[in-house]
């Protein structure tokens, strides 16, 4: 959960009235935040750098309140404010409209094609007559970096600019342009630079050089110019020093660069809303019934009370004239109501969930655990009784480690491939739980022989019969990893579940093993596991050439099988 800084005596100030430490805590309790720690800059530098570097810093005391990932418009201390005030009832939920200039056309801001390949979507807006105090630019400031930091996703998918619109003119062009043809002074800096330039600037700059690998290795960057040809930025690094915002700024252009556009219209309206109160004019549907919402919550309230519950959360709702349907508005500061469910959520918050009535279900149920990991917790109990240890490796693994190194082309493996992996190492979701064995083995060579490791997990395999077109599959893998194969070992691991599953030897309804060809074990020491008259899996002595590939210099024989048949 995102955590909100803000000073106490500004905040008590803005509610218009003092709360002891305990009533703020209900409060933020009430309307779903927690009060997570009451310190000050002083304590906090006190704390983490010693007495000495907290010399001088302010003892003003801060409240630190966790608020919901999903609620943007708590980052900052008007949001956080308005929505406190609304659900007190000392204010009504805002409606926001837009306001179009008295004496010029709107702003425009022109898109080009070149973009695409680096950050293709940019939105824009602008405050009027916005009234700035020191506190009011922090506030602004800091939201600017909340949201950067959470639902912007550290730059990368969105980057927020700032700039005093009188000090620059429209129409705005957004467009890209090679590094070397980008010349600009940049915020805070004494002269220009060129975009190549700023890359090696601010390398060693320990706030900027954590975003410039978003598009340091691009061809193109992108970059805005005014209609005189001012660099007002070159997102997602920095703002130009012309356009820069202060406290005399009366209009501010906000543009917003990204790759996902959704996020970026979530994020504008997130900067245009929390500070438009701030303007001269600061403030200016989804249908439900009453019965969803009681039904849900476990209450029984009217209609008007349920759509003044809502109401306090910041959702204008009106009862409609059939007496049964609310009518709620949803501002753009609540980008977290997707569905009707939201709504009541919110209904449940404002009604408190302390009132709620505790009520016995109407339906009685006894719980029990799924057969399949029933199966696997006994199984894990008695192979490790047995002397194995259990490991537990990752779902995702490289196409090298299912194919590659296992002596298999990767088609025949029906994996499912991610289309966007993020690091080789996670590329696909394993078919085989035996890579992942073999890498922990060899991660653990140096520990006395011999090495006896088990995993019982789900492996993903492709299905065309399942709606997702993949099915899990449970499966059992063992190695045993020693001077010599120990076959043995694994063939008496192999009986040794047999007898826990209940499954005598033999032909028909009992088990039995017959010799089998596998490019993953060596020729002549394969054997395919039949049960009831099914293949469930293989055992046998791995080939060296796929011991070699997994860094390993002494032989290994591993057990692979399918339990699901046993449930």
């Amino acid at each position: 959960m995102p955590t909100v800084s803000v000073k106490r005596d500004l905040l008590f100030h803005a509610l218009g009235r003092t709360y002891t430490d305990e009533e703020f805590d209900e409060l933020c309790f009430e309307f779903g935040l927690e009060l997570d720690e009451i310190t000050s800059e002083k304590d906090i530098i006190s704390r983490e750098q010693g007495d000495t570097k907290a010399e001088g810093a302010s003892d003003v005391i801060l409240y630190k309140i966790d608020v919901p990932a999903n609620r943007y418009d708590l980052l900052c201390l008007e949001g956080l404010v308005r929505g406190l005030q609304v659900f007190k009832q000392k204010m009504e939920a805002p409606r926001y409209r837009r306001v179009s200039p008295a004496s010029s056309e709107p702003q425009r801001l022109v898109i080009t094609e070149e973009t695409t390949a680096v950050r293709p979507h940019a939105v824009a807006a602008v405050l009027r007559n916005i009234t700035f105090t020191q506190e009011r630019y922090d506030s602004f400031i800091e939201l600017q970096e909340k949201l950067h930091q959470n639902v912007c996703r550290k730059r990368t998918l969105v980057a927020i600019g700032t700039h005093d619109l009188d000090t620059i003119s429209g129409p705005f062009t957004y467009t890209a342009k090679p590094p070397g043809d980008i010349r600009f002074k940049p915020l805070n800096q004494a002269k220009e630079y060129t975009a190549q330039e700023l890359m090696s600037l601010y390398k060693t700059d320990s706030h900027l050089r954590h975003y410039l690998h978003i598009i340091e290795d691009e061809p193109l960057y992108p970059v805005i110019y005014d209609s005189n040809g001012i660099v007002l930025s070159l997102p997602p690094i920095i703002n130009g020093d012309h356009s820069k915002i202060s406290l005399n700024t009366k209009n501010v252009f906000i543009e917003c660069t990204a790759t996902d556009l959704t996020k970026a219209k979530i994020v504008l309206d997130m900067m245009v809303t929390m500070f438009c109160e701030y303007c001269e004019e600061p403030f200016t549907k989804e249908t439900l019934s009453a019965d969803f919402i009681n039904r849900k919550v476990g209450i029984s309230e009217s209609t008007e009370q349920i759509a003044q519950l809502l109401t306090k959360m910041c959702l204008r709702s009106e009862v409609m004239s059939d007496g049964e349907q609310i009518e709620v508005e949803i501002p753009p500061t609540r980008s977290d109501v997707i569905h009707a469910c939201d709504i009541m959520e919110d209904a449940a918050m404002a009604y408190g969930f302390n009132n709620i009535p505790r009520t016995t279900p109407r339906t009685y149920t006894v719980a029990s655990q799924l057969p399949l990991n029933k199966l696997s917790e006994l199984l894990r109990q008695d192979l490790a009784a047995a002397g194995f240890t259990e490991a537990l490796t990752f779902a995702l693994c490289s196409q090298e480690d299912i194919a590659d190194k296992l002596l298999k082309n990767i088609s025949e493996t029906r994996a499912c491939h991610i289309s966007n992996p993020k690091t080789a190492e996670f590329q696909v979701a394993r078919t085989t739980l035996l890579s992942g064995l073999l890498k922990t083995v060899a991660a653990n060579r140096k520990m006395p022989l011999p090495l006896r490791l088990f995993e019982i997990s789900d492996v993903v395999l492709k299905d065309e019969t399942k709606d997702v077109g993949a099915r899990n599959n449970r499966r059992l893998c063992a190695v045993y990893y020693n001077k010599s194969p120990g076959f043995e070992v694994i063939h008496g691991l192999m009986d040794r579940v047999m007898q826990l599953l209940e499954v005598k030897p033999g032909q028909g309804n009992g088990y039995h093993i017959q010799a089998a060809d596998d490019s993953t074990f060596f020729p002549g020491r394969c054997a395919e596991i039949f049960a009831r008259g099914k293949s469930i899996g293989r055992l046998g002595v791995l080939h060296p050439d796929v011991i070699n590939r997994f860094e390993l210099t002494m032989p290994c024989s591993a057990l692979d099988i399918d339990i699901e048949p046993f449930l």
